[in-house]
Order: C-alpha cells, then sequence, then structure tokens
C-alpha cells in the first residue's frame, strides 16, 4: 500500500486543473503517492492537459536518479485518467476514484486549489499522531490570501436557521490551532483509508456540497472517527472556481443536500420544520 492517493474530480476546469496538478508535483515531498483525475465529461481542454502532464511528469521521474533511502516522491506510472461521458457529480466521481485508489490515505482535493508547501506530507504526519483522528482538512487560503472559514458545525436546525438568514458568519470559522471539529470543507478533504472501508464511501444522492459534511456526521455517529482543522498545512483554494455553474445552481444543491441530509438521519418533524425554514427562505429570494 502506498502513502497517498489524490484524487481531483474536474468538469471544464482545464486550466485551474493544470495549475492545481502542476502544484501537487511540485511541492509534494517524502510521499510514495498517486494522482487519480475524474473528468466529469469536459467539453475543454481538460483531459488532453491531464494527459500532457501525466506524460511529462513519468519523463521527469524516468530521468531522475534512484535514491533507495528514500520514498519515490510520486509513483507516476500509477496516476490514472478515468473519464466519464456525462457530469456525475461531485461525490459519484470521488467514489470511482476512491474505488481504484491504493492510498493508506486518500484525499479529496478540488481542481481550485493549489499548494506552495509540502501540506499533504504535514497532514499525513498529523494524522498519524492520533489514532482516531479520521479525516483532516487544512488552512484555506483565498486569492486575496484571506483565510477562509472553512470549519463549520452539524446542520441541526438552529444552526440551519442561522446559516439560511445572514449568520453564517458565526458558524464558520478557521480555529489558529489545531481543534477537532464538526466537519471541514471537502476542498482539500484527507481520510484514512479505513474510513471509508468501515463506513462507507460519499454517499452518491448527494450531487454537489453537503456531502463532506454528511461524511463526517456519519463518521462519527457510526465509528467515533473524529474530524480535525489543522492549520500548520496550507493549501491556496479559488472559491467555487471548481463549480463554474454560478451561485444560484450551488444554492440549489446545498438546499437539496440538506433536505436528504435530514430525510437520511433525523425524525419527520425535523425534516418538516427543515422543509418550513427553506421554503421560506426560497420564497423571498424569489421575490426579491
Amino acid at each position: 500500500m502506498i502513502d497517498l492517493s489524490i484524487i481531483i474530480v474536474n468538469w471544464n476546469t482545464a486550466k485551474l486543473l493544470r495549475v492545481c496538478l502542476t502544484s501537487v508535483f511540485q511541492y509534494t515531498k517524502g510521499l510514495d503517492y498517486e494522482v487519480i483525475v475524474v473528468d466529469n465529461g469536459s467539453s475543454d481542454a481538460s483531459v488532453r492537459s491531464v494527459n500532457e502532464l501525466f506524460a511529462s511528469e513519468l519523463k521527469k521521474k524516468k530521468q531522475q536518479p534512484v535514491n533507495p533511502a528514500q520514498p519515490a516522491g510520486g509513483s507516476l506510472t500509477r496516476n490514472k485518467l478515468i473519464k466519464n461521458k456525462n457530469n456525475l457529480g461531485f461525490a459519484k466521481a470521488n467514489n470511482q476514484g476512491i474505488k481504484v485508489a491504493k492510498g493508506q490515505y486518500i484525499l479529496l482535493l478540488n481542481s481550485d486549489t493549489r499548494i506552495d508547501q509540502n501540506a499533504f506530507a504535514k497532514l499525513i504526519e498529523f494524522a498519524d499522531q492520533k489514532d482516531k483522528v479520521g479525516i483532516l482538512g487544512p488552512k484555506l487560503i483565498n486569492p486575496g490570501k484571506q483565510i477562509q472559514r472553512s470549519v463549520g458545525s452539524f446542520y441541526t436546525l438552529p444552526v440551519v436557521f442561522l446559516s439560511l438568514f445572514g449568520f453564517d458568519r458565526f458558524l464558520r470559522r478557521a480555529p489558529s490551532q489545531a481543534r477537532r471539529v464538526d466537519w471541514v470543507e471537502g476542498s482539500c478533504f484527507l481520510v484514512k483509508k479505513a474510513v471509508f472501508d468501515q463506513v462507507g464511501r460519499l454517499d452518491e444522492k448527494f450531487f454537489m456540497y453537503v456531502e463532506e459534511m454528511e461524511f463526517c456526521y456519519r463518521a462519527r455517529q457510526l465509528a467515533d472517527w473524529q474530524t480535525w482543522y489543522y492549520p500548520q498545512a496550507a493549501v491556496h483554494h479559488l472559491v467555487r472556481g471548481s463549480s463554474p455553474e454560478g451561485e444560484q445552481k450551488a444554492i440549489k444543491w446545498i438546499h437539496e443536500g440538506l433536505r436528504y441530509f435530514y430525510q437520511k438521519h433525523f425524525a419527520g418533524w425535523q425534516r418538516n420544520v427543515l422543509e418550513c425554514l427553506l421554503r421560506f427562505k426560497e420564497g423571498l429570494c424569489a421575490n426579491s
């Protein structure tokens, strides 16, 4: 088993994906890793770009002298491109990668991210120190160099109410120290393979958004796996760069995801309250 499998789902973000992959190959050191790109039926140059990058990195690897005392630092012959004919969504496409991943750790990475340090090795080093840490997220930095609030609370009814009606800034946070949390954003989402083996993969009924929160919730409820935020590792993230459909489509998917999350995990009266909150919010938006 290798150290790390990096899974990147892509849909029509060829330029961002190229930047992401280039940074991964440049800065990931001291790990034996593979990169699995799952393309969701892109119509741009994504597939050609990935093939070119994989070929280029393989050529570089063959030209490097072998140092038996060091990990391979990226066994590039294991890199893989999975090509879907249609957009299967974030959860289903990631699951395709998870099914073939060989890593002891599996990293779900957005195509709109990049690294400029050995962030993944730092995450794994921290996770190795704590047996019950199953899911880990780094500090995310936006293009303006501000730290993104990438840590959230589980979407209980009070949290849903505050989030829908303008108080999300009080719910999302970015702690300055490593801390156990409810959930972390899926933009850079490190999971021990043992967690997937024990509680299952991402729920494919989520098309996009909410699936990472539900996975953290399920991992805690079923097997007491912990989710941690580790700001000593940093990743640059262009918010929703990997979702070019726009904000309104994203909101629609988030609301659908919340409905399914409550259908799956909560009692009938709680689902009814959630539906009232969502319909009220959607009515306000339609009339504005």
